[in-house]
């Protein structure tokens, strides 16, 4: 896809300007505004974030675990005024003794797929303000029992954010959560599913396409009553691949709570996110 064609996919994303929101008129450069925009989780973008954690600690053999999650975004118009934006989540796991001396394995975990509808967003005093919300379903996709629970869940999940020009830079902040019940199990053995997950954010993206961001990825599992909460910093880069926009993302966390049998310590993160015309 040539420059010019480009330059109109981010015209039509973005739309107008309006006074004290972030748009991409208001921005110094397109990078900037679609970097502003994938700050927002339920962007009308066609994104495909992969994204890669390291976590340790795990279990009683101090196990670790590489996780690769595959998590497409991909927004459709329903009418003027509603949109649904669908966010998957896939991961690729790769693991040893996170249960004790429990071996290596290999394989799917458990996907979460995600859906909100989403009303057009309105320019307040605050700035922009997007929310989302509508069912999200765990599918039994795990290729081993210490992969995923293998059970099938149900459950609403809902976003809420602000974005904002502040100074030459965009301020966006909010938050994610869900809930999930276990509705079949596809396994004898498998875990209960009962559990709600909370991602308060906050980023910062300036004019030359840094974003800036902190958050945590709480979980509270309703069955062990246990708390796993790790806090994340993460620093982003819009760049180009030939012609095709994409953000790169490292960062590191550190886990405030986790279950016995939780990872602990510190944590490794790096994504890359491919851009897609609309």
């Amino acid at each position: 896809m040539k420059m010019a064609s480009w330059s109109f996919l981010i015209a039509v994303i973005l739309g107008p300007a309006a006074s004290g929101t972030v748009k991409a008129a208001d921005a110094e450069t397109s990078d900037q505004g679609l970097a502003t925009e994938l700050a927002n989780p339920i962007a009308s973008l066609i994104s495909v974030p992969i994204q890669v954690n390291y976590t340790r600690g795990i279990g009683t053999a101090n196990g670790d675990q590489w996780t690769t999650n595959i998590q497409p975004v991909i927004p459709f118009d329903l009418n003027d005024d509603w949109s649904l934006v669908t966010r998957t989540i896939l991961p690729v796991i790769s693991q040893s003794d996170v249960a004790g001396l429990s071996g290596d394995q290999i394989g799917l975990g458990d996907t979460l797929q995600s859906f909100f509808f989403v009303p057009t967003p309105a320019a307040t005093d605050l700035g922009t303000v997007t929310w989302g919300a509508g069912p999200a379903v765990t599918w039994p996709t795990s290729t081993d029992k210490l992969l995923g629970a293998g059970t099938w869940g149900l459950g609403p999940t809902a976003v809420a954010l602000v974005q904002k020009k502040i100074g030459t830079g965009n301020l966006t902040w909010g938050g994610l959560a869900n809930h999930q019940w276990g509705l079949k199990k596809t396994r004898s053995a498998a875990a209960d599913l009962n559990y709600t997950f909370v991602q308060p954010f906050v980023s910062y993206t300036t004019a030359d396409a840094w974003t800036y961001s902190l958050n945590s990825e709480s979980l509270y599992n309703w069955t062990s009553d246990d708390w796993t909460v790790p806090i994340n910093v993460t620093v982003a880069k819009f760049v180009h691949f030939g012609e095709l926009p994409v953000q790169l993302t490292g960062g590191v966390g550190y886990f405030a709570t986790s279950p016995d049998s939780g990872p602990e310590g510190w944590k490794g993160r790096f994504v890359i996110t491919f851009l897609l015309p609309k």
